[in-house]
Parts: structure tokens; C-alpha cells; sequence
């Protein structure tokens, strides 16, 4: 970054950091000890989809490589915004697995040029039983390298105090983002 960069306000963008994800099994540990979240055996992944047969491609493989897990249920949904979400849902609650095969998603798509694309990674959480139960989603930020906890509590409303709680609670095991107001609300998102 030069001189005319740094005076015109231009940052250099973060480089993501895939492997936080691989972080989130041992966070999923805190956060039952301390809330009593457990994983749900949901995460989906967000982008932007490009045209061509590139993208045509990395989605055929990402599909195909997610296949070959029988205990994954997976969805490609579009939302209103224009971004394609890949849901993996487990029959069997595996953290570790599901979070390999989210991993490898974003890897693919990364690999094949289409990084600029992807928009976050969200993995689901519940708590309570099911007469009154809570959700939340730890968000990862592809562009940012970071995560942020989402608890919506039903409609467009969400739990502020719960996520700061989870931030408290996670902050020596993940990147938390520090920038509150990058913690989109992801209403539609198949997850949590």
C-alpha cells in the first residue's frame, strides 16, 4: 500500500483466514459450558453466484464433494438479495465434519478464483428445550477474516445482549469482528 493509499483512506483488504473455522468445534465447547448452546449440525455457505462455466463447474464439484457424505443433507437456495446459500444440514450431529465440509466449500470456491464472491459461513446453534428454545449463529466474514454471533429472536427482532454475552464468552478463541456494526442481521439465512 503506498503513500496515495494510506492518504485517501484505502485499505488493503484482509486476507481470510479459512482455518477459524476449524476453531469453532473447541468454541462450540465454551459456548455449551457457559450458555448451554449445543451445535445444531447446520452451516451454510453465502455468495455472490458468477456466470460461466467456471462457476458452473465449482458448483458441480462442491455438490459432488458434499455428496459424498451420507449423513449430509445438502440445498442450494437463492435469496432476494441474489446470493446462493449452500446448506449442509447432519442427521447425526458432527461439528468437526460439518465444519471440514464448509471448509471445503469456501476452499473450492476460493480456489477457482471466486474468493471476492463469498460473503460469510454461518454454523447454527439452539439452546433450551423445545417448548421455549433459543438460536444463534456464530457468522463467519469471508472479507474480514472474522466472526460474529447472531440470535435472532423470531420476526426482525434479535437478542443484543445474548450476542454480547457470546463475544464475551469467545473472544480468547476466536476473532471476534470488533466493528459492531459489521454484525449484519441475516434474517433469511437458512441458518440457524
Amino acid at each position: 500500500m503506498g503513500f496515495l493509499d494510506a492518504l485517501l483512506g484505502r485499505t488493503k483488504p484482509v486476507q481470510p483466514n479459512l482455518d477459524v473455522l476449524f476453531a469453532v468445534p473447541s468454541a462450540a465447547y465454551t459456548l455449551q459450558a457457559a450458555l448451554d448452546f449445543a451445535p445444531t449440525g447446520a452451516g451454510a455457505v453465502c455468495f455472490k453466484a458468477a456466470e460461466g462455466g467456471a462457476a458452473a463447474r465449482s458448483q458441480s464439484e462442491i455438490l459432488d464433494l458434499l455428496d459424498l457424505d451420507p449423513a449430509l443433507e445438502v440445498s442450494l437456495d437463492h435469496d432476494e438479495y441474489g446470493y446462493t446459500w449452500i446448506t449442509c444440514r447432519q442427521s447425526v450431529v458432527d461439528l468437526s465434519a460439518l465444519v471440514t465440509a464448509l471448509h471445503a466449500v469456501n476452499a473450492v470456491l476460493a480456489d477457482a478464483g471466486f474468493g471476492p464472491n463469498l460473503l460469510c459461513t454461518v454454523v447454527g446453534f439452539r439452546a433450551g428445550g423445545d417448548d421455549r428454545p433459543r438460536r444463534l449463529a456464530l457468522v463467519y466474514l469471508f472479507k474480514r477474516g472474522t466472526v460474529y454471533p447472531f440470535a435472532p429472536t423470531g420476526g426482525q427482532q434479535r437478542d443484543t445482549t445474548l450476542e454480547m454475552q457470546v463475544r464475551a464468552q469467545l473472544a480468547a478463541e476466536l476473532p471476534i469482528e470488533a466493528e459492531l456494526e459489521r454484525w449484519f442481521p441475516l434474517w433469511n439465512a437458512p441458518v440457524p
